[in-house]
């Protein structure tokens, strides 16, 4: 009996004109486009002329700006294509609800959260890339995909890295998850000379090449104390098995210690086409056009400690990890306004970390989130009240 080409999997991308979405869309492609993968939506954000040649290149059903304001230029770049158009949240809700096997949930910030949640609701596997949806919203995501049946397949390296290399029936035996850093820009610098940091400097990643919000975050470190808390929901972790080592090879990804003393790592060259062409292709391992290790080349791996008192952020995550709560909602929602203060030259380097604990501080007292809304209440009262923070420090 003949049983023929097994049916593309469909895929939904939602941030596809970004870093992550882009490579998916080389990963999807090295693996064989529309031979072997159907996809359903295509979100962006402004660069509407690049989703549009993504949609029509890949064959995209959907096509979602998530910015209302550019709905028509969408429309007018498509049309004639046949690819049905929507912008704006209920646009992005709307592809949420479409039918796709396997969703790349890469909206950076808070916007990505509701569709994130609707097509894990689903049942959709979700690869994740977003990281406020357990930084801000842990315990209800897990929940969300535990109900829905699918699978949560992370796509940032660190924790990619530890998927890979955590051994389901030794969960038993974690002792610890070690998550490596490159350090950034500012490893070695002093105090003194990370007061004066610039925009321009905190931007230049020595090893990824980044947009400029998640480079400095990076650079600051409060990328990393963000997957703290995304490890401790992703692996059912506690605060205490949670470290992070400086590497500024960036070769090995992450490790995880077991109750044996043996400590297993995920190493490769810096590229996330690895972590989303496993998320994409798992179980089996696909074959990716990345850079080969070459060990003798390389010669040397270098760790170190991170200093808390320059990088205070991975401080703060451990506070908000012990606090619980929706805690790690209000980090990160002070933590964005700091950030956008900090590229507008209106807050220095370090403040950004004293405006984000003096936050938490204020706000320790709210209860946790049992629905999506009260995680939208913390991230709002805490983005007022470090804009109302800034404010008095400026005219104080």
């Amino acid at each position: 009996m003949m049983t023929g080409n097994p049916a593309p999997r469909r895929l939904s991308i939602f941030g596809s004109t970004g870093s992550i979405g882009r490579n998916t869309l080389d990963v999807v492609d090295h693996l064989g486009g529309r031979e072997n993968f159907e996809i359903s939506v295509l979100t962006g954000n402004g660069n509407v002329e690049l989703l549009a040649r993504q949609a029509r290149s890949f064959g995209a059903r959907m096509a979602v700006t998530a910015n209302d304001r550019h709905y028509q230029s969408l429309k007018n770049e498509l049309s004639g294509s046949g690819i049905t158009v929507a912008a704006g949240k209920s646009g992005l809700m709307e592809a949420a609800d479409r039918e796709a096997d396997w969703v790349m949930a890469a909206i950076v910030g808070t916007a990505g959260l509701a569709p994130t949640l609707a097509a894990a609701r689903r049942g959709a596997d979700i690869a994740l890339a977003n990281k406020e949806c357990l930084v801000s919203a842990g315990d209800l995501f897990i929940k969300s995909i535990h109900e829905g049946g699918g699978r949560l397949l992370p796509v940032d390296s660190e924790h990619n890295a530890i998927f890979q290399v955590l051994e389901e029936n030794q969960r038993h035996a974690i002792e610890r998850v070690i998550l490596t850093a490159s350090g950034g820009p500012f490893r070695t610098a002093s105090l003194e000379e990370m007061a004066g940091v610039t925009v321009e400097t905190a931007r230049a990643h020595p090893n990824w090449s980044m947009g400029l919000k998640i480079s400095i975050d990076s650079a600051s470190m409060f990328n990393k104390a963000l997957e703290m808390i995304e490890a401790r929901h992703l692996f059912g972790l506690k605060p205490e098995q949670i470290e992070v080592i400086f590497h500024p090879q960036s070769i090995i990804h992450s490790m995880v210690g077991y109750s044996d003393g043996s400590v297993l790592a995920q190493l490769g060259t810096p590229d996330m086409r690895t972590a989303i062409g496993y998320a994409l292709s798992f179980p089996p391992r696909p074959n990716l056009p990345v850079e080969r290790l070459d060990f003798a080349r390389l010669a040397r791996l270098d760790f170190e400690a991170p200093d808390e008192r320059r990088f205070p952020a991975l401080r703060l995550a451990r506070l908000a990890m012990t606090r619980g709560g929706v805690q790690g909602a209000v980090l990160n929602g002070a933590k964005e306004v700091a950030l956008e203060a900090f590229i507008e030259r209106r807050l220095s380097f370090l403040a950004m970390a004293d405006i984000t604990e003096r936050v938490m501080d204020d706000l320790a007292h709210l209860p946790p989130a049992s629905a999506m809304d009260d995680v939208f209440v913390a991230d709002r009262l805490a983005r007022q009240r470090a804009a109302e923070l800034m404010k008095l420090d400026a005219a104080g």
